[in-house]
């Protein structure tokens, strides 16, 4: 089959397979007379797992290796395999709980709007100016640092925006 098929068939773009060519992730297909790749059915079986583990947000280090363990079916390969899954699954846990935190400090943010912008000043653009200035806000309370970066305060038109109470 041809690359556009292959790509079809599996989902991935035709640039991807070119590259997990070119990584060694994919091995090269054969070519015919006149010059087209000619992927068999053990390049879509290979690019389809590439595409699972890479939808489980995998490197493509971890692919590579497990692409090895499959391949080798040695019993240290196999633990190793086991260790990189565990490793994958402590770091999508530890992304959870930084979302769950990120999620807080947004509904602690959001609370600050009362919603009624003909009479009151956007609660959330002043929060925002405030920790922009160093100060505590809504999303966090005890974090009085500095801004991050030079250069990363509140823009002039937000602060006036607040203090003008649009």
């Amino acid at each position: 089959m041809r690359i556009g098929e292959l790509s079809k068939s599996t989902g991935v773009d035709i640039e991807t397979i070119r590259f997990y060519e070119k990584s060694g992730l994919l091995p090269p297909p054969a070519r015919s007379d006149n010059g087209y790749r000619d992927y068999a059915h053990a390049h879509l079986e290979r690019l389809a797992f590439i595409r699972h583990c890479r939808a489980l947000d995998m490197s493509l280090a971890d692919v590579a290796l497990l692409l090895d363990s499959v391949e080798s079916r040695d019993p240290a390969a196999l633990a190793r395999v086991d260790g990189l899954v565990a490793s994958q699954l402590g770091k999508v846990r530890a992304r959870l709980k930084s979302m769950q935190a990120l999620e807080a400090q947004l509904v602690a943010l959001q609370k600050r709007c009362d919603a009624d912008h003909d009479h009151h000043a956007c609660g959330i653009l002043e929060e925002l100016v405030s920790a922009a200035h160093g100060e505590a806000c809504a999303c966090h309370p005890g974090d009085h640092g500095a801004p991050e970066a030079p250069g990363a305060a509140a823009p002039a038109s937000a602060g006036s925006a607040a203090s003008r109470g649009a």
